[in-house]
């Protein structure tokens, strides 16, 4: 989609992003992209957590957020946005109290849905990159066919137990040698069947790992915004907390 122009720094802006502007690949121009950018975030929980704190507080001009679940006690763990007293209320809203605090300058828009079929197309539609923080295979395949479709870069991780995965997604586009970048379907071609992969709740999971996965989502969603290094495109970062190693692989996409 195209973005509109936005309005100059404020002076208030101008500080708060001053490390941020002082870098030569970001600067002003690049703050400017951040402002104006429009990031919808799936899932306010472990990794939602970290990613909606890191891109509010990195001046993302307008992040939406869908969840459509309410905060519990035994989220607490790992889901840092939320708070004791926020037990019972509905993720999205305490997100985006969250959100207002760290950085009054942005724009939230809550969804309090669950994606489906019937509304990813117009909602995914309305931004211009999203992540991917969800937390079972139908949504993730959805989200990433849906992406493809609409031509919104994804940011897709997962976690379980002590391990995590992320990788950038732009199937839509071509390499600078015009070769189609791959798809979801060409790492994982078909979702796992039901119950092989124990939920985070039956198997565990220790909170700072989605803290690590998110923060590294958040740091690919600025990348994609400012244009600057090289994204995860065609690469899944592999990241073993118990032996603090991190690897990569590569992949391709299938002849299409």
């Amino acid at each position: 989609m195209t973005q509109q122009a936005s309005p100059p720094l404020s002076d208030l802006e101008l500080e708060r992003y001053a490390r941020h502007i002082v870098l030569p690949e970001i600067g002003g121009a690049g703050q400017q992209k951040l402002k104006r950018a429009r990031v919808l975030v799936i899932g306010a929980g472990g990794l939602g957590a970290p990613v909606l704190s890191y891109l509010a507080a990195a001046g993302i001009g307008t992040i939406g957020i869908v969840d459509d679940d309410t905060v519990s006690l035994s989220n607490l763990q790992r889901q840092v946005i939320h708070d004791t007293d926020g037990i019972g209320r509905a993720k999205v809203e305490s997100a985006a109290r969250s959100l207002a605090r760290i950085n009054p300058n942005i724009r939230v828009e809550t969804h309090a849905l669950r994606l489906d079929a019937d509304n990813a197309g117009a909602l995914i539609a309305a931004y211009d990159l999203v992540v991917d923080g969800s937390d079972n295979f139908a949504t993730r395949y959805l989200l990433a066919d849906t992406c493809a479709a609409e031509h919104r870069p994804l940011v897709t991780a997962a976690v379980g137990r002590f391990d995590g995965s992320l990788t950038v997604l732009k199937p839509f586009a071509r390499d600078a040698a015009g070769n189609a970048q791959p798809g979801y379907r060409d790492l994982f071609p078909e979702p796992p069947p039901a119950g092989l992969v124990p939920s985070c709740a039956e198997a565990g999971i220790v909170g700072a790992l989605t803290g690590v996965m998110g923060t590294l989502q958040a740091m690919e969603v600025i990348k994609l915004v400012t244009g600057i290094g090289e994204p995860l495109i065609g690469r899944l970062l592999l990241y073993d907390a118990l032996s603090a190693r991190f690897d990569t692989i590569k992949y391709r996409a299938a002849r299409r």
